[in-house]
């Protein structure tokens, strides 16, 4: 199944979309479609410890990732930033709760009904890591 919906300004991006999840009862999805800008953006970075937080207006190039009824994993990429030479740059990293919508986020989900995401202690990584059953 499909999903379709619009976050308008001020609108916390990861947890509307968590909220989104809830209320519909999903068990496993993933982001098909993105699209909008940001005010805010705070993005974990590679390694899982260390986080930028940048206030000023940002595109949304893409949201990508699983969602399970223990939460998301979700990436997040956008353009805004310049380097010392003016031109344009591209971040990214793990979205956090802190995303804040600026005019608009369009967001497409497809719920994978025959499965069941959920999260796991995965004492390899250190972290909640994805598993999935077939229903």
């Amino acid at each position: 199944m499909i999903h379709a919906f619009r976050l308008t300004r001020g609108h916390d991006l990861r947890k509307e979309i968590e909220r989104y999840c809830e209320d519909h009862k999903i068990e496993a999805a993933v982001v098909l479609s993105s699209v909008g800008c940001l005010s805010r953006l705070k993005v974990r970075l590679a390694g899982g410890t260390e986080y930028k937080e940048y206030e000023q207006d940002f595109e949304i190039i893409s949201v990508n990732g699983t969602l399970s009824k223990d939460g998301p994993h979700l990436h997040i990429s956008v353009s805004g930033l310049k380097d010392d030479k003016g031109n344009e740059l591209v971040i990214g990293g793990h979205l956090s709760e802190g995303c804040i919508v600026n005019t608009t986020a369009e967001i497409v989900l497809m719920e994978l009904e025959d499965y069941s995401f959920s999260r796991e202690y995965d004492k390899a990584t250190g972290y909640k890591e994805l598993v999935i059953k077939r229903k």
